[in-house]
């Protein structure tokens, strides 16, 4: 029976509820349009796109269950498999039950109603040699023609049957069967029986050319008898070492050979802690972030940060940040991403802006602000306070990298790791969490910069609340449960409502504590400087605030009348003074743009000119009596009033009447070429674009230095004592660029300093290699500034990287 048929055999048998499981752990195969029948769910459900989503969310023991299963010939007995992983006391034996549940949930194995296990067909495909073990005997002897199998045979002392299929069936069985093998490898020559155990422990051979046909007599002696009696398959149509049958491999490895199972998670040391105390540290957490997120958010409505020109926000914009709002960079960049995430902030051109929902999330209360960024880290398809990548280079935020799976499975392994710890107990150090992350996401790696096992994802939950006193809190419950209502009421009940008042003290200060109110920020950050932020926070009134508000259109009493109301108690007379003493010289000097100045002796003149209809589009405004000023420029002034019969004079700046000459128009005589230029006109000394070119050598002066010099001249050794490097730059380039040969040091360093273009030879951080013609080089040790010819484009290269320099490559 087919494997597709098989399982959709298996999924019509299944009660509601059962298939209902199936339909919950594999929501992709449900996605609209959804499935009209069970064969057609079946087929969803064996896709290898589907399967593979499936795999990253495997816990350790359900991938080993599942490779032991890809080992086995299928359909596999639970009995078999159960010798492959040792699973034959009571307890083990009982979790393996448990495994194979939770497999068939995924319908990634599901029982044939035959005492099979079939598998999902891409799940084989999921390693190039589970267990260590290559194909079975009877597909990598597909190509072997009747008289191969009858050698065989013959060399193993078995009388060959009659037909092919009847011959290969004969020597199958003789290699499934250990109690043969075993004895038979146990007379091999010395040699032979060293390369078959070793094989069989799943060390690869020597890859060796063999030309097609039979193997030749060029074989080494122990390869030769095995490959004689079928121990191991050469493929005469591909150049790859000889193959052990599955089948061989089973029997030498012995019966006391047992594949890895771990159904048991490894151990946490634990501490008790209650409830109470989780929620406490949670509250104070989730406080602490929704506060500094708000600032963070704040200063970006302010001040829109500025993208790079790769994309992202770089480390400098974020420093900005995380000074103006106090917060470190692992929250100013949580803040962004989920921020960003959750539709709060969008890019525009080159910055990152707010968008509309921001102002609406802005007038929200904490508990629902804070609800929104963490829905949005549990879906975040990244690590946020990543900061750090393999080369150790500083990473951008919103950097709009691909999509990463991982991100959001180590996010998974923590809730997981967590929640099955025992009730009442905390992990004693979080950092230990790590392993058995692993553990419940084994296909989950941690990020480059992280010293433990997924530190930076522990660290996020721990800033979020998600994690306190080693213990999943109400948030981490509710978000590993997907339970959106239940996360809402748990952030009313663990964050307070936005403060409304302010403490104001004698001492100019505005102490709020908890997070204030999106009204109340706003004022304070209009009238004071804010000096702190987080579980309580601290503005500062001076001269310059109180200022600042009035400059933005604030009258005195406004700005007194709104303190007042959110005051906590009287406003205090230091404040009311300055206030007060602030707007009684504010105003008292004004300056207005001025394009130009129009003054004489006549006042009545003067009016005459501001009430003139015809000359309202010079925006002209009396200063006083004997002055007018103008929108428009000079010139324009000018002609306009003389076009109105007036007679006005122009100025110099020095006050002194400007003389109009008009001079005749006349063409610069032509400079005379420099003594040695070519025929462009262009020195012989200077290349298009401003690089230099050298001066030309004379062959045979070249070639009498090179015959005079010694073959191979010794590369510079400044430090042993021997030769300096010529230039600094050669130095620099030989400090970093480690690859290159002095040679190649040379000429990178000439480029560099000539300004001309060079080619080299590029490995990327992926492995890539490539071909690069780069021009414009700008030295920034470890990293070379250039523009990039393939790219058409600047780009940053790391010296380290450049595996050797040539001549530029004509495009």
């Amino acid at each position: 029976m087919k494997s597709r048929s098989t399982l959709a055999t298996w999924l019509g048998g299944l009660d509601g509820s059962r298939l209902a499981r199936v339909l919950e752990a594999r929501k992709d195969a449900v996605s609209p349009p959804e499935p009209r029948s069970v064969g057609e769910l079946a087929d969803r459900l064996q896709r290898p796109g589907s399967v593979a989503l499936v795999l990253p969310r495997l816990a350790l023991p359900h991938l080993q269950v599942a490779e032991a299963l890809a080992a086995l010939d299928a359909p596999a007995s639970r009995k078999a498999l159960a010798g492959v992983l040792g699973a034959t006391d009571d307890e083990t034996a009982r979790q393996l039950d448990v495994v194979l549940e939770a497999l068939a949930d995924q319908a990634l194995v599901w029982p044939d109603g035959a005492g099979g296990l079939r598998t999902a067909g891409p799940l084989r495909q999921a390693w190039d040699a589970p267990l260590g073990l290559d194909a079975p005997l009877e597909q990598l002897l597909a190509g072997v023609t009747s008289e191969e199998l009858r050698g065989m045979l013959a060399a193993l002392g078995i009388k060959p049957p009659g037909t092919k299929p009847q011959r290969l069936a004969a020597l199958v069985a003789h290699h499934s069967d250990p109690e043969q093998v075993v004895p038979l490898v146990a007379k091999a020559p010395a040699a032979a029986r060293k390369l078959l155990e070793r094989r069989a422990e799943g060390v690869p051979g020597q890859p060796r050319f063999i030309v097609f046909g039979a193997p030749g007599p060029g074989l080494a002696p122990d390869e030769r008898w095995a490959l004689e009696r079928g121990l191991l398959i050469q493929d005469r149509h591909r150049h790859e070492p000889a193959r052990m049958p599955a089948e061989v491999a089973f029997a030498l490895r012995g019966p006391g050979w047992h594949a890895p199972f771990d159904p048991v998670p490894p151990s946490v040391p634990s501490a008790s802690v209650t409830p109470a105390e989780v929620d406490h540290e949670a509250s104070a957490a989730a406080t602490a972030f929704a506060s500094r997120a708000v600032s963070v958010l704040s200063t970006c409505s302010g001040t829109a940060p500025t993208r790079l020109k790769s994309g992202g926000i770089g480390a400098r914009e974020l420093a900005r940040i995380g000074k103006a709002a106090q917060a470190d960079d692992a929250v100013v960049r949580l803040a962004l991403e989920t921020a960003y995430a959750a539709g709060l902030l969008g890019r525009d051109g080159d910055r990152v802006a707010p968008t509309e929902a921001y102002d609406a999330w802005a007038e929200q209360e904490p508990p629902e602000q804070f609800a929104v960024l963490l829905q949005a880290w549990r879906s975040l398809p990244l690590t946020p306070t990543e900061s750090r990548d393999e080369d150790n280079k500083a990473l951008p935020a919103l950097a709009g990298a691909p999509p990463c799976n991982g991100c959001v499975q180590a996010r998974d392994g923590l809730l997981d790791a967590a929640g099955q710890l025992p009730a009442g107990q905390g992990a004693t150090v979080t950092s230990d969490l790590g392993p058995l992350i692993t553990w419940h996401r084994p296909l989950t790696h941690s990020s480059p910069q992280d010293g433990t096992p997924f530190a930076t994802v522990i660290r996020e939950a721990e800033i979020l609340g998600v994690l306190a006193r080693g213990a999943l809190s109400a948030f981490g419950i509710h978000l590993r449960n997907g339970d959106t209502e239940a996360l809402g009421r748990e952030c009313r009940r663990l964050l307070s409502s936005a403060t409304a008042t302010a403490r104001i003290g004698a001492d100019l200060t505005a102490v709020v504590t908890g997070t204030p109110s999106a009204r109340l920020a706003s004022l304070l950050d209009s009238v004071a400087d804010r000096e702190t932020s987080g579980t309580a926070s601290v503005w500062r009134f001076s001269a310059g605030s109180i200022r600042r508000a009035l400059d933005a259109g604030r009258l005195c009493d406004d700005v007194t009348a709104d303190l007042a109301a959110v005051a906590a108690g009287p406003l205090p007379q230091p404040l009311s003074y300055l206030i007060a003493d602030t707007a009684r010289g504010h105003g008292r000097v004004r300056v207005t743009p001025v394009t130009c100045v129009i003054h004489g002796d006549e006042p009545a003149l003067l009016a005459e000119l501001a009430a003139h209809r015809r000359l309202a589009g010079l925006g002209l405004r009396q200063l006083a009596p004997t002055v007018l000023i103008s929108r428009s420029p000079l010139d324009t002034t000018l002609a306009t009033l003389r076009a109105e019969g007036y007679a006005p004079v122009a100025e110099t700046a020095e006050g002194t009447v400007r003389v109009e000459k008009t001079r005749p128009r006349r063409v610069a005589a032509p400079v005379p070429a420099p003594r040695g230029a070519d025929a462009s006109g262009r020195s012989r000394g200077t290349a298009t674009g401003g690089a230099r070119n050298p001066t030309p050598v004379d062959p045979i002066t070249l070639a009498t230095q090179l015959l005079a010099a010694p073959p191979t001249p010794p590369d510079p050794a400044p430090f042993d004592g021997g030769a300096p490097f010529a230039t600094d730059t050669e130095e620099i380039v030989a400090t970093w660029a480690k690859r290159l040969p002095y040679s190649d040091v040379r000429q990178l360093a000439h480029a560099i300093d000539a300004g001309a273009p060079i080619t080299v030879d590029y490995v990327a951080a992926s492995g890539n290699r490539t071909v690069r013609t780069l021009s414009r080089l700008e030295l920034d040790p470890p990293y070379l500034e250039a523009w990039c010819h393939l790219r058409e484009d600047d780009r940053v290269f790391t010296l380290s990287r450049i595996h050797g320099v040539m001549s530029p490559v004509p495009e």
